[in-house]
Order: structure tokens, then sequence, then C-alpha cells
């Protein structure tokens, strides 16, 4: 037999010759079922189940169980139809990688497949790369597009990992949209989940019980137990499969406060450790979401990235959101005291929060490189009752300062899409369930936001997840990219990334940790120094109503949203040598 490319799945080993295998160490037998007849598979060691056959590329399989049911295959590269329908003999693919671009030019824009374009497709998406590119964003990053049940759903609810939604296209048409990328001169990364399955469409449970922790739950479902070995390697391929197969440059892991494993190494530095081995010739782009501030998984060695990349930043979210509505409710509560210090702190030190409250760790030793920051993104605004964009909550000339003030950072930016033209419509939350599902997520939606005054719930209908008009309200308002707020908010994003190109990326990759410094943040003035190599790069910005005097500054202005020291404006000033 060739050898296999990962443990778990059917793949080719010759021509019209396959080889299955899965982990199904709760069951006594196992067959599997190819057009029309049931073949028993090879009992192996540990669980595993094997057996070659001989079959053609794009026919239906599944596996059966001992009281006669059928179930996908976990690890599905293509499904027949929906999460619970047969499999799809799909062979692999070898995509060039990209090694055009480094980590410190990166500027993201997150964007949902579905709600992107008009036609919500990969290929449609690729239309618009072009676009992107012209302003001076850098990056695409795609929310999870792991099969999941139902037509529609941000993607987060995902049971097959390796098969990509059909509602968005086909595999192929996925490595399409990674190489069309990449011809724009983008960077493709791709947000995974890897801490928990949907509540639909997972049948693990019916022949390896012993995959979970039965003793862990996450706020989404059962806890995972990552301590098997195959276990490990079902995440790991995975991870290796979208890079190695379709040309992705990174991931977005989600959540990876819930991936909880007492091993040694755990699974996210062994899965950072083997796809830097394995894919060694080109950047390889490993990005986490973590409400815990740890930052041993991005430390550095003699400057250089040995596991992770960087960390989605929330603090700097959290702190900027309440400087420009006042709100309070929920994780915005821990920031209200002094949103403005706070702010100040994630600028100039990665997290506002670095063991206060037994959150966090100390972070200004990292790099501005290893943090990622937004002002809006998938969860923070889909995540409000109306989906409301930053646009709909606060003052223009408020937006404007914070946008030049995260667009400017020598922190990595990331821009949800639309952003980039002050996109109006909201991106709500939504889902594509049936049945007893479908009622338990509408209700549960409405009974979330019953207290929450800040957003918007006061006893008010939440937008219903289930409803198809829920998604189409999410759907980016091409007319209003095209109007004249639209151009001339285009116009202000590619000026200030102009600027981000010209005179701080050059000094990123040799920009080490404790480069910022808080010369102010009090009485709404924020001013902070950053030592950016040879180069230092001053913020001056006053959130307060009245002017104020700022603290001095020298060499020479690249941007203003007003005049120094007047009231909701910032200034950026840069000193070479």
């Amino acid at each position: 037999m060739a050898e296999r490319r990962y443990d778990w799945g059917a793949e080719p080993i010759g021509e019209n010759h396959w080889h299955a295998r899965i982990w199904a160490p709760e069951v006594s037998s196992l067959a599997l079922r190819i057009q029309g007849q049931d073949i028993e598979m090879v009992r192996e060691k540990n669980g595993w189940y094997g057996l070659e056959f001989e079959a053609a590329s794009g026919m239906d399989y599944a596996f059966v169980l001992p009281n006669g049911g059928t179930v996908p295959d976990p690890a599905s590269r293509r499904q027949s139809g929906s999460v619970h329908d047969a499999s799809v003999l799909t062979g692999p693919r070898r995509p060039s990688r990209y090694c055009e671009r480094a980590w410190e030019e990166a500027v993201i824009c997150e964007l949902h497949v579905g709600t992107f374009t008009t036609d919500g497709t990969f290929r449609a998406a690729v239309q618009e790369f072009g676009r992107l590119a012209d302003l001076g964003i850098t990056a695409v990053e795609i929310l999870p597009v792991a099969q999941f049940a139902g037509p529609r759903g941000w993607g987060y609810d995902g049971v097959l990992p390796y098969a990509p939604h059909p509602s968005y296209g086909t595999p192929d048409d996925l490595a399409a949209l990674v190489e069309a990328a990449h011809e724009a001169g983008l960077i493709a990364l791709i947000d995974v989940v890897y801490n928990h399955f949907g509540p639909e469409g997972n049948h693990l449970h019916a022949y390896a019980e012993s995959f979970f922790d039965t003793g862990r739950q996450t706020p989404w479902g059962p806890g995972i137990d990552y301590t098997r070995a195959p276990v490990r390697r079902f995440f790991i391929d995975n991870a290796l499969y979208w890079l190695g197969e379709f040309g992705f440059d990174g991931l977005r892991l989600d959540a990876i406060d819930q991936i909880t494993d007492p091993s040694d190494p755990e699974l996210l530095v062994e899965m950072a450790r083997e796809l830097r081995t394995r894919l060694p010739d080109c950047p390889v782009h490993l990005t986490t979401e973590d409400n815990r501030n740890v930052t041993h998984l991005h430390e550095r060695e003699d400057g250089e990235v040995v596991l992770h990349t960087a960390e989605w930043n929330d603090d700097f979210h959290n702190a900027a959101h309440v400087l420009a509505t006042g709100e309070s409710d929920g994780y915005y509560k821990a920031f209200t005291g002094d949103a403005l210090g706070l702010l100040a702190r994630a600028l100039a030190e990665g997290f506002s929060f670095q063991g206060e409250g037994e959150r966090g760790e100390p972070s200004a030793h990292l790099p501005p490189a290893a943090f990622i920051d937004f002002l809006q993104n998938h969860d923070q605004t889909g995540n409000r009752a109306h989906g409301e964009r930053l646009i709909s909550l606060t003052d223009p000339e408020t937006l404007n300062t914070l946008i030049a003030i995260h667009l400017l950072s020598p922190h990595i930016p990331l821009l949800f899409m639309g952003e980039e033209y002050d996109e109006t419509r909201p991106f709500l939350f939504f889902a594509g369930f049936d049945g007893d599902l479908a009622h338990a997520v509408r209700d549960g939606r409405q009974a979330e936001f019953a207290d929450f005054e800040g957003f918007g719930g006061r006893g008010r209908t939440v937008p219903n997840p289930i409803s198809p008009e829920t998604f189409e309200a999410s759907r980016l308002d091409q007319a209003r990219r095209e109007s004249a707020e639209g151009r001339a908010a285009m116009a202000r994003t590619k000026r200030l990334l102009d600027l981000r190109r010209a005179y701080i990326v050059p000094h990123l990759a040799a920009t080490g940790g404790h480069s910022g410094t808080i010369l102010s943040a009090q009485d709404g003035v924020l001013a902070v120094d950053w030592q950016l190599d040879t180069a230092r790069l001053q913020l001056r910005a006053n959130f307060a109503d009245a002017p104020r005097r700022m603290p001095p500054v020298c060499g020479g202005e690249i941007n203003r949203t007003g005049e120094l020291g007047t009231p909701r404006s910032a200034q950026h000033w840069i000193e070479i040598g």
C-alpha cells in the first residue's frame, strides 16, 4: 500500500485504488458501503479500522455501524449532500506555496463567504480581491467553511472539519479562491474550530465516544480529549490539509482557551512545530483567539517566530469600543473605569490586562507584530442583539480618529468586511437549523439579550437567527460601497494604508519588544511613542470635548484627523534615525 498522507479518511493509493481509515474504538465491527456493497473493514490496533478497495473518484461511500446505521466519514473531503449523508471520494491537491509576503506586511480583511458578495460563493469572492489589494489590504481571512448543518451559518458549528460547505462551492472552488488571493498579492488565512463540534451532524459519539472528555464541557458542547493520539492526529492533519492541499498560508485558531490539554507538548505546541517542520519553504502564519491573554505560544527566539505568530487582541477592541460608545454591558464592563488608559496600555504593551484580576500575563516583551488589533470583527459585531457596526454607534469624528489610530499602529490591523468603506448594514447572528434545534436557537438568542441595555435589548425582539431574511440583511451593500460616502471612506482607508506601508511596515521586522511608551492617558489625552527599529512613531490624540495640550513631538507629521490638541482628533509623527 502506498503511504497515506493523513491518518483519517479515504485516500487514493493508486489508479482507482483507495484506502479508508477511521478510528472507532467503541464498536466491535465496521463496514464500508460503496456502490451499494458493504465490505467488512479490517480491525487494526488501538481502535482503528482500515480497508483497501477499488473505486473511482467521485463515488459516494459511508461507514456502516454494527446496528446497520450509516455515518459519513468524519474526515470527509466532500459530502454528497447534508452532514448526515454519504461522503464523496475526493483526491488530494498539490498547490504551490506562496512566499511573497512577510507577516509584518499583513493588513487583514476578515470575511464571511456567504455574505461577502451577492452570490455568496468562493468564486464570487474572488472578484473582490483586486479591489481589496488596491486599497492596501494584504491578507484575507475567511470565517470557517467546514461543513455544518443547514444551508447558512457563521461556520463555528462545523461537524465535518475537512469538507468545505457546499453552499459556498466545491473543494476545487475553494482552492481557486486561494490561488486568486495569491495572484492578487494577498496572504490567505482560514479560520478553524478545534475546540468543539456543532450541535447537529456530529456522529463521532456513535463509534468513538472516547474522542470526547466526558468530564468537561465547553460553552458550545462536550469537551474534546486531546490527550489521545488519534484525536491529536485528527486536528493536526486537518491543519496540514488546509495548508498543504488548498495552499492557505495560515490559520486563525478559534477560542483556544477551550482547547484544554495537559499533554507535554500540548496540542497547539505540537501542531505549530509540525506545521513549520513539514512546510518549511514558506512562512506559516498561525494566529490565535484566546481571552486569557497568555503569551507562552507566541514567544520569540532571537526575534523569530517558533510556534504561533500572533494573537487576536480583544483588549484593544474593548477599550476602543467603550471609549467610542460608553457601553458597559458584558465584557465591556471591565473597561469602563479607565478606557483611555487601557487603550493606551494595549497600544504600547499589547494587552491591557497583564495579570490584573487573574487575567493575562506580561506582554510588553513581545514585538508589536505579535498582536492583531481590530475595531470590529464578526464576534463583536454579530454578537450584538441587532448586529450594529461601529459607524452606527459613535460620532464621525471619534470613528475617524479611532480608524487612524488602528491602521497606523505598529500592531497588525484587521478590518471586518465592509469596514473599509463604512458599511452600515448589520452583521447578524444567523443559522439554518431545522426542527427543535431551530426553536432552541431562536428562543435562546432572544433570552440572551433580555437584560442588555447597551446592546439594544430592552425587551425588543431580536432578529430571528433562523429566518433567511436575517441572513440576507447581513449581506454587504454594494450600493453603499459605490456611494459618495463609500468612495470617500475607501479613499481614507487607502490613504492610511499607503502611509502604513511607507512609514511603518519597513521597520516592523526589526522591531522587538518593549517598543511602546505611554506619555499620557488622562483627561482625554492619549499619547504613545514607539521605537521602531531606526524610527520613532508618535501618536497624539484628544478624546476630550475641549482642546488639550499635547506632549511635544518631533520629526515630520504623517497624518492628522484634526489640528493638534483639538477635540476628538489624532495626529501621527515619525522621526527617522
